[in-house]
């Protein structure tokens, strides 16, 4: 366990594990109580969200032997749904050695002489398991040809066979795929839940870190638990260790990871940065902006980075200014606009929308996203963002003139 990264070392084994997903849980849950599992399923959603995940333990619950057990009697079925991960099955399958659990990567499996092997596999019954469940990951990936060769089989499967497809585009799978399956959407993980799992996560691996650091991770993860566990592996990875008398894996119990560190070991900025520079554009202070600018490429920031988070920014601000005076509809369009932001900034970025007209909004975003796709072939990185900055604030007309 030691030499895994953390996404793989604290991925969940059970559904209670799962995190922001409880109305596909509790739906899986439900099925597994009554025994009454569909025979293919269909997961799609962002990156990182946890369809491979929840794949691997809804293979694992329909072949728990304490689990099946635990059917027969009406005093345990209330916890029938969750594996027990000790039997032999769960174990193999948590172990990665189940001959029973197929998974397949799509997009490099995309052909139909692939799914015609997939065909004559599922004709054998298990070898070990109740159930051979086959998980097609990016299933978007595979040829109109393998798509066709694949639907009779998902339509009337062996009764010993589970189909879970998990994608991250949706609107490429045929809708005679989408039809004969179970379809659940994964949504994106909010800012606070993914802060609190990457604090236990800290915390079960010794190390301290600032919760301003924790949220610019979470932030940068933009709604993928897998990316933030990532993410935090890399900062902690600059944690000074003890030494080797003080415990193997331990780290240096006063010495906490800061916001400063671990804007440094990412490359880029929190979105206090991008409040401070939306205050300088408000106030159109060209010699603040400018500074603020340099100061973050001296400290080194991607500047890319910056522009693409000021994009981000302000198009949170127009949509959200927009339903001002709609406290309901404001309160719905935080969670979907802006979950990465706590209240607080929230707040923030609401007021310094309202300082800015609409006309304001589409030409400000116009200028951070042509100087965003202007820096990649930039001599100076920072200037087409300098000049963006004043053009916003006039300066550039009065050169000219």
């Amino acid at each position: 366990m030691e030499n895994l990264v953390l996404y793989r070392k604290y991925r969940p084994i059970t559904f209670g594990e799962v995190i922001e997903q409880e109305h596909i849980i509790k739906t899986l849950t439900h099925a597994l109580e009554s025994g009454k599992v569909a025979h293919a399923y269909l997961f799609c959603g962002p990156r990182g969200t946890g369809k491979t995940t929840v794949a691997r333990l809804l293979a694992k619950a329909v072949n728990c032997e304490k689990r099946l057990q635990s059917l027969n009697h009406s005093a345990t079925q209330s916890l029938a749904f969750e594996p027990c991960n000790k039997c032999s099955s769960c174990v193999e399958i948590n172990e990665g050695r189940a001959m029973d659990l197929v998974e397949i990567d799509a997009a490099s499996n995309r052909g139909i002489d692939e799914i015609r092997e997939l065909r004559e596999g599922i004709k054998f019954a298990p070898s070990k398991l109740k159930y051979k469940v086959f998980i097609i990951d990016e299933v978007h990936m595979l040829t109109r040809e393998a798509f066709n060769a694949l639907l009779k089989t998902l339509e009337e499967p062996p009764a010993h066979a589970i189909f879970i497809l998990a994608t991250t585009e949706i609107h490429k799978v045929l809708p005679t795929i989408i039809s004969r399956c179970q379809r659940f959407d994964f949504h994106k993980l909010t800012l606070d839940k993914i802060v609190e799992r990457l604090g236990q996560i800290a915390k079960k691996e010794g190390v301290k870190v600032e919760k301003s650091a924790l949220e610019l991770i979470a932030a940068n993860a933009e709604g993928a638990a897998r990316d933030a566990e990532s993410l935090l592996g890399q900062v902690i990875a600059t944690c000074p260790p003890l030494p080797a008398a003080s415990g193997a894996g331990r780290r240096v119990e006063d010495s906490e990871i800061t916001l400063k560190e671990t804007e440094a070991v990412l490359g880029t900025t929190s979105i206090a940065t991008t409040i401070e520079m939306a205050n300088f554009i408000i106030a159109k202070d060209l010699s603040g902006a400018l500074s603020y600018i340099n100061k973050i490429v001296n400290e080194g920031y991607d500047i890319a980075q910056f522009a693409k988070s000021l994009v981000s920014s302000f198009r949170k601000m127009m949509i959200l200014v927009s339903f001002k005076n709609q406290p309901s509809e404001l309160a719905l369009m935080q969670k979907l606009v802006a979950p990465e932001l706590t209240n607080e900034q929230f707040k923030i970025i609401l007021e310094q929308g309202k300082k800015f007209a609409s006309a304001d909004f589409i030409k400000l975003i116009r200028l951070f996203i042509r100087a965003e796709n202007e820096i990649k072939s930039a001599s100076l990185p920072q200037l087409p963002l300098e000049l963006a900055i004043a053009e916003w604030v006039g300066e550039g007309e009065k050169v000219i003139e």
